[in-house]
Formats: C-alpha cells, structure tokens, sequence
C-alpha cells in the first residue's frame, strides 16, 4: 500500500498548487462573468446581482473585442511559426558540436529566456525609438528616413512580433538540444555509411525523430501567444489605435482601467475556451499521428 500511495504523496503539492492557481481561478472567473461585478460590488457583495449571459453577448458585439481577438490571431500566425522553425535550426546548427564555443553559444542564446520581459521590452523601446533608436541611426546610415517602427498601425504589429520571438527562442532552443541528446548515433552512423549526406540525414532521420519536441514547443508556444500580454502592454500600450491590442491588454483594459470585471471575466473565459479547444484539437491530430 505505501509503495502504491508514494508516487500520489510525492505529486500531491504540485497538484494542489495547480488546483488552488491553475482550475479554481477558472471558475471564479465563470461565477463573475455572470454578473455585473466591479470594485463597488467587490467591497459590497450586496451590490452583484446575477445578469446572465449579458456580458457574453455584449463582448461578441464589441468591435474592440473582434480587433484584439484578430490581432491575437495574427500575432500567433507570425510568431509560432517563426519561433518553432529558427529555434529548431538554430539547436541543429548548436548540436554539431561540443566544444567550449559552441557550449558558450547555447548559453548565449538562453539569455534572453531569463531576463526580465519588461527589460527586455524597455531595450527594444530604444532601439525602436524614432528619433534616437539604433535601428533608425543604422538606415540612416544608408540614407532612408526614419521609420515608425511603433507608431505605424501595420508596422507595429511585426516590431511586437519581433520582440517576443527573439524572446521565446531561447528557451525552445534548449528544449530542442535536450530532444537532440536522444537522436541515436547508430542511425547516423548508419546513414552515413549508406552515403546520405548531413542534409539527408536531417530530414529524414533527426526531424523525424524531434515529432514529439516540435509537438511540444509548438503547442506551448500557441499557447503563450494566446495570452500575449508583456510586449506589447510596454512597447505600445495597446497602440497605436489598437493595433497591437491583444486579447490579454484588452481583458486587462476593461477589468483594471473600466472597472468592468464580470465583462472582463466574460472575455477572459472566451480566450480560455478558444486555447483549449486549439490544443485539444492538436491533441487528438497528436494521437491520430500515433495511431497511423
């Protein structure tokens, strides 16, 4: 019995830490999106009555909401990809050798992964700024005017982008380094005597044997863009014109700014039901592709 119940023991606290912050948090934010909650209410409990499904079908007839839910989308139609396809090259090109540089290199590359997003962020803010930035001194150089990296409602969009992928690489590159710990050497070997050059190999060995770590990368990596929140809140605050407000800015926006929490919970538990539905889709893709 003790040797049965050890593996529940050990596991126990994570799971009540993802119970008391990860699923309780979820259906209290169902319980307030039902009714007409914000600060007065909070400090008056008397003051929440219930209204249904109102701040639902008021959220699916806000423009603003449908501008935050686009730019989401777009944002994680430009980043996932981004991100999944340079960290998977740049971990090949890192695991063709251990010596002192390349291991150097990796830890190079993990830095931006554990500094601080609004350093980070506040950097970038620099480098993009229109009178002094780096970026515009440097074409200046080259004779083309300033742009308006953060200011242009398009070309916004792709500066934020670009943040937040040189950001999330870092990590991914290492998740992808550990999966390319695990390619046997045999195959490759194997190959290589067959005559199959390192091109070959790549494709038809090592990639395919990364499926369950591109899975991975790619499923947690849909999902942080899916609460995009950092980047964009320093860098533009939303801006211009909503043009990189995202779901999360526009969630936080109307809870903390208007004072409109069960509005906000509402939209909160919408975002939730749109990621979980991607990734159970991604899941039951995952399983059909184990299953054939």
């Amino acid at each position: 019995m003790r040797t049965r119940l050890s593996p529940y023991l050990f596991v126990s606290p994570a799971m009540l830490l993802l119970i008391a912050f990860g699923v309780f948090p979820i259906f209290v934010a169902l319980g307030v999106s039902v009714t007409n909650m914000n600060i007065s209410a909070f400090a008056d409990i008397r003051n929440v009555k219930f209204v249904g499904v109102d701040n639902y079908v008021k959220l699916f007839d806000d423009v603003d909401f449908w501008q935050a839910l686009g730019n989401t989308g777009l944002f994680a139609a430009l980043g996932v990809p981004a991100i999944v396809l340079l960290s998977l090259a740049v971990a090949l090109l890192l695991n063709r050798s251990d010596s002192w540089f390349f291991r150097t290199l990796r830890s190079f590359y993990f830095i931006p992964a554990i500094t601080a997003i609004v350093a980070i962020s506040l950097i970038w803010g620099y480098l993009y700024n229109t009178q002094f930035g780096f970026l515009n001194y440097v074409l200046s150089l080259v004779g083309i005017e300033q742009v308006q990296w953060l200011s242009d409602p398009v070309l916004a969009k792709f500066s934020v982008a670009l943040v937040a992928v040189w950001r999330g690489t870092g990590l991914n590159i290492i998740i992808f380094l550990a999966a390319l710990q695990g390619v046997p050497k045999e195959y490759l070997e194997a190959a290589s005597i067959d005559g199959a050059g390192e091109v070959r190999k790549t494709f038809s060995i090592v990639i395919p044997l990364l499926r369950f770590a591109i899975f991975f990368v790619t499923v947690t990596t849909i999902i942080a863009w899916g609460q995009f929140f950092d980047e964009p809140f320093v860098l533009t605050r939303g801006g211009p014109l909503g043009a990189t407000t995202s779901v999360s800015i526009f969630l936080y926006q109307q809870g903390f700014q208007l004072n409109r929490f069960g509005y906000a919970s509402a939209g909160s538990i919408v975002l939730f039901a749109i990621i979980a539905v991607i990734t159970l889709v991604q899941l039951r893709a995952r399983k059909a592709d184990d299953d054939y």
